[in-house]
C-alpha cells in the first residue's frame, strides 16, 4: 500500500486558495462593471459580455480541460492553466479599450478550465477514503465562500485603488500558488489517449451563439433576426455535437448518462440556479449604484447578505434531503428564491431589496445542493468525474445565460437608470424560478444503478 503524501494537505490548500480566486472572478467583476462601463466607453452589450465570457469560456472548456488532465497528467494542466490564468488577468488589468478586456477575460476562462477540473483530479488522486471525503467538503464549500469574497473584493478594490485592481489582485496571488504547487504538488501520469477539441468546440460556439443571441434580444427585439438566427445557430451546433458524439470513436461526454431524467433534472437546476444568483448580483450591482446611490464598497457590503443566505441554504437543503428528498427540496428552493426575486421587483426600498435578495439566495444556495443530489442519484461510480464535469459546465453556463438575459430584459435601464426597469429584470427571474419549481414536481423515473 502506497504510503500518503506529506504535503498532501498543503498541496489542499494551495489548490484550494486558486479554485477559490477561480470563483471569485466571476462575481468580482460584477461590483466593478459600471466603473468599467464609464472608463471604457461599454455600451450594454459590451457590458454583458464582459461579465459573460469569462463563465461562457470557462464552462465551454471545462469538460475538454478534464479529459486533457486524464490524458496529459493533472499536475501539468494545474500548472499552465494557472500561468495562463495569471497573465490573462494582467493583461485585463491593463487594458484600455473594450477588445483587450474582452480578450483577456476569455483566455482567464482557458486558463480556468484547464486549472479547475485538474485541480480536482490532483485532489482524488492525492486522498484516499475518509481523507478524501474530507477533501471534497473543503472543495465543495468554496462556492459559497467565493461568492461572499468576490463581492466584498470587488466593493473594496473598485472604491479603493480602481477597477483594474479586481484583475491586478490576482498576479501576486496567482505567483505566490504558483511556486507553491510546483513544490507541493507529485507528477501524476497520464493515460494517453486523444482529445475530443472539436466536441467542446462545438459546445462553446453553440452556447455563445444562443448567448450572443440573448445579448442581441435587448437591441433588436426578441423575434429580430438577430436574435432568431444567433439562437438557431447555437441549437443546430448542439444538433452536430449529439450527432458527432453518436459516432466518434473519442467521446467527451456518454449521451446515455444524458437521457436519465435524475441527471438531466441535475443539470437544469444547476443551469437555472447559477442563471439566478448571477442576476441577483448582476441587477443589484446597478439597482443600488444607480438608483440607490451606493459606492462600490458599500455595494459590495449589501451583497453579503446575500452570499450569507446562500450558505445557510446550502447547509440547510444538505440536512433535509435525505429526509425529504430531492425534488421536495427542488421545489421549497426554487419557490423561495422566487419570493425573494418578487419582493425585490415590488418593494422600492434599499433595505427591502437586501432583505429581499438575502431570502432569495437562500434558496439558491438550497437549489444547488438538490441539483447535485438529483445529478449523483443517477450516476454509477465510474462516472462520477464526468457528472462533475458536467455539472460544472451547466454552472459557468447559467451564469453566462443569467447575466445575458436580464440584461436584454433590463436593457434600456442600463443605460437611462430608473427603478421600473430594473424591477422587469428581477420580475422576469422570479417568473423563471417559478416555472422551472413546478416543472421540477415532475417525478422522475427510477434509475437502476450500477455496483
Amino acid at each position: 500500500m502506497t504510503a500518503p503524501d506529506p504535503r498532501r494537505w498543503r498541496t489542499l490548500a494551495l489548490l484550494g486558495v486558486a479554485q477559490l480566486m477561480l470563483i471569485v472572478d466571476v462575481t468580482v467583476v460584477a461590483i466593478a462593471l459600471p466603473d468599467m462601463q464609464a472608463d471604457l466607453g461599454l455600451d450594454r452589450a459590451g457590458v454583458t459580455w464582459v461579465a459573460s465570457v469569462y463563465a461562457l469560456v470557462f464552462g465551454g472548456l471545462m469538460l475538454l480541460g478534464g479529459k486533457a488532465a486524464d490524458i496529459l497528467g493533472p499536475r501539468r494542466l494545474v500548472l499552465a492553466g494557472l500561468a495562463l490564468f495569471v497573465v490573462a488577468s494582467l493583461l485585463a488589468g491593463l487594458a484600455v479599450a473594450p477588445a483587450v478586456l474582452l480578450l483577456a477575460r476569455a483566455l482567464q476562462g482557458v486558463g480556468a478550465a484547464a486549472m479547475s477540473p485538474a485541480a480536482l483530479s490532483v485532489i482524488a488522486r492525492t486522498f484516499t477514503g475518509a481523507e478524501l471525503t474530507r477533501a471534497l467538503g473543503v472543495w465543495s464549500a468554496l462556492g459559497g465562500a467565493g461568492a461572499a469574497v468576490g463581492v466584498l473584493l470587488g466593493g473594496v478594490l473598485t472604491s479603493g485603488p480602481g477597477w483594474p485592481w479586481v484583475f491586478y489582485v490576482n498576479v501576486p496571488v496567482g505567483a505566490v500558488l504558483l511556486v507553491g504547487l510546483l513544490r507541493s504538488v507529485r507528477p501524476l501520469p497520464g493515460s494517453g489517449g486523444r482529445l475530443d477539441a472539436g466536441g467542446s468546440l462545438l459546445v462553446t460556439l453553440a452556447t455563445g451563439a444562443v448567448v450572443y443571441g440573448l445579448v442581441a434580444a435587448g437591441d433588436h427585439g426578441w423575434l429580430s433576426a438577430h436574435t432568431l438566427l444567433a439562437v438557431l445557430a447555437g441549437l443546430a451546433g448542439y444538433v452536430l455535437f449529439v450527432l458527432r458524439a453518436r459516432s466518434a470513436a473519442v467521446q467527451l461526454i456518454d449521451l446515455a448518462m444524458l437521457r436519465r431524467r435524475p441527471v438531466l433534472r441535475g443539470l437544469g437546476l444547476i443551469f437555472v440556479a447559477t442563471a439566478l444568483m448571477i442576476s441577483v448580483f448582476f441587477l443589484g450591482s446597478f439597482t443600488l449604484r444607480q438608483v440607490h446611490g451606493f459606492t462600490a464598497l458599500q455595494t459590495g457590503l449589501s451583497f453579503l447578505p446575500v452570499a450569507l443566505g446562500t450558505i445557510l441554504g446550502s447547509n440547510l437543503a444538505g440536512r433535509v434531503i435525505p429526509r425529504w428528498g430531492v425534488r421536495v427540496v427542488s421545489v421549497a428552493g426554487l419557490l423561495v428564491a422566487a419570493a425573494g426575486l418578487a419582493a425585490a421587483a415590488g418593494i422600492v426600498s434599499m433595505t427591502a431589496l437586501i432583505v429581499a435578495t438575502s431570502v432569495a439566495g437562500f434558496g439558491i444556495g438550497a437549489t444547488f445542493v438538490a441539483s447535485a443530489g438529483s445529478m449523483f442519484s443517477a450516476v454509477r461510480p465510474q462516472e462520477a468525474g464526468v457528472a462533475s464535469g458536467a455539472l460544472s459546465m451547466f454552472h459557468e453556463f447559467g451564469a453566462a445565460t443569467g447575466v445575458s438575459a436580464v440584461s436584454s430584459v433590463a436593457a434600456t435601464t442600463l443605460l437611462a437608470p430608473g427603478f421600473d426597469g430594473f424591477a422587469s429584470g428581477y420580475w422576469f427571474a422570479a417568473a423563471v424560478a417559478v416555472l422551472v419549481g413546478l416543472a421540477s414536481l415532475a417525478r422522475p423515473r427510477a434509475v437502476r444503478r450500477a455496483g
